[in-house]
């Protein structure tokens, strides 16, 4: 928590161990324990009454849904076929119309037997990076 080794653990204890004797160290370290033990409880209720007035929980599981909504509009996209456009019918000019245009020949037509295969996209989609901390865990 602070960067304490064993060792310097050790050399505190040794000195309580000789400014306090060995009647008074027990309680001592008991007394300690219980100070420590009650500034980690009111640390921890401030933090949890900050979190709640900020509303960090709210604001963490909004930003998740908004990720999984981008996530599943990036899948629809890819995995919807892509609607074609249908293709202008040109008409050929009577002779009712006033100005004279070129004539345009309309495209043949594609017989019903012809199957139609959907056309996977070009581009794969990107993978999110392994570390990102908006996605949930994975399982092993």
């Amino acid at each position: 928590m602070f960067g304490i080794s064993f060792s310097e653990l050790l050399l505190v204890g040794l000195v309580a161990l000789l400014v306090l004797g060995p009647e008074r160290l027990p309680g001592a370290a008991r007394t300690a324990g219980l100070w420590v033990g009650r500034l980690k409880r009111s640390f921890n209720a401030i933090k949890q009454e900050v979190e709640r007035e900020i509303g960090a929980d709210e604001i963490r599981r909004q930003l998740h849904n908004e990720h999984i909504l981008s996530l599943e509009q990036e899948a629809r996209k890819i995995f919807t076929p892509p609607q074609q456009e249908p293709t202008p019918v040109e008409t050929v000019m009577t002779p009712t119309d006033p100005a004279p245009a070129a004539a345009t020949v309309e495209p043949a037509p594609v017989p019903a037997s012809t199957p139609v295969e959907p056309v996977a996209p070009a581009v794969a989609p990107a993978a999110p990076a392994p570390h990102d901390p908006t996605l949930p865990p994975r399982a092993p």
